[in-house]
């Protein structure tokens, strides 16, 4: 029996993830000088009411000893585990899990992937390597899984401003131009594990731009999309869900996935978002 494991980065509501057998161990947030887990101790509207007030929230990554703990504990009622994270080049979160396992003893039943991605785009890597775990797969099988999504997934954000990805060294000065002209919002997606600013499109049309990307990309092939948001607007989402609805995208299967604690504290309010993921491959 293998074991699917995966950081607090994913999103997937604690008790969402519990029910699909996926066990999730939170990131830490540090705002209004307490340290609190991503998710179990902090809600999602908590940090973006703070940054909206002018507060400051910073993160850090889980540190070894608890993925430690974990991966022992996991090993006493599991044959093997696969480890799946957020990207390396954002997070130590990654490197944290491949020392963890190292000083278990027990590497060679521990997988560690580096998904290359956030948010849910990583809720889709791990969720394909539960499905390939509950069909029989190995450890090799499941890895693979990850690695498929992630290069048939194409996954887009816009964001109201690209100041809180750059205090937090996530995206670089030259990045960070994009979004400096008024009455626009930068669009970014993940390559080679970082996020990228790709392009901008006016606040208006800012959706209608990441369907249209996704339809030029995807054509009328079947595919699982899910809506991300940063903060429980019903009227944005509402409006998300119209627009996808009449986007001419072939959506077979949809989710709508809040932001959590640790991700919106880097990219701020009003972010929202599109991951697509064909079906028929």
């Amino acid at each position: 029996m293998i074991a699917v494991v995966t950081d607090s980065t994913c999103d997937l509501h604690p008790d969402s993830a519990r029910q699909l057998g996926i066990h999730v161990i939170p990131l830490q947030v540090h705002m209004r000088d307490r340290t609190l887990l991503d998710w179990q101790e902090v809600d999602p509207d908590a940090v973006y009411d703070h940054l909206r007030a002018g507060g400051t929230v910073t993160t850090s990554p889980v540190p070894a000893d608890t993925f430690a703990a974990r991966y022992r504990e996991l090993l006493a009622t599991h044959d093997q585990i696969i480890s799946i994270h957020l990207s390396g080049k954002l997070s130590g979160t990654v490197r944290h899990a491949r020392q963890a396992a190292e000083s278990t003893g027990e590497s060679s039943r521990i997988h560690v992937v580096d998904s290359e991605l956030a948010c849910g785009p990583l809720a889709e890597a791990v969720m394909a390597a539960r499905d390939a775990v509950q069909a029989g797969a190995d450890l090799q099988a499941a890895a693979q899984a990850v690695h498929t999504t992630r290069s048939h997934m194409h996954s887009e954000l816009s964001v109201a401003t690209l100041d809180y990805l750059r205090r937090s060294g996530r995206i670089g000065r030259a990045q960070a131009f994009i979004g400096s002209v008024l009455r626009v919002r930068p669009i970014l997606n993940f390559e080679a594990g970082q996020l990228k600013a790709v392009r901008r499109a006016r606040v208006d049309q800012a959706a209608g731009d990441m369907l249209g990307n996704l339809r030029e990309r995807f054509g009328s092939r079947p595919l699982s999309v899910t809506i991300m948001h940063a903060g429980r607007d019903t009227t944005r989402i509402n409006a998300l869900r119209e627009a996808m609805t009449a986007s001419g995208l072939n959506v077979q299967k949809g989710r709508v996935q809040l932001m959590g604690p640790v991700i919106g504290a880097h990219v701020g309010p009003g972010t929202y978002g599109f991951s697509a993921l064909p079906l028929d491959d």
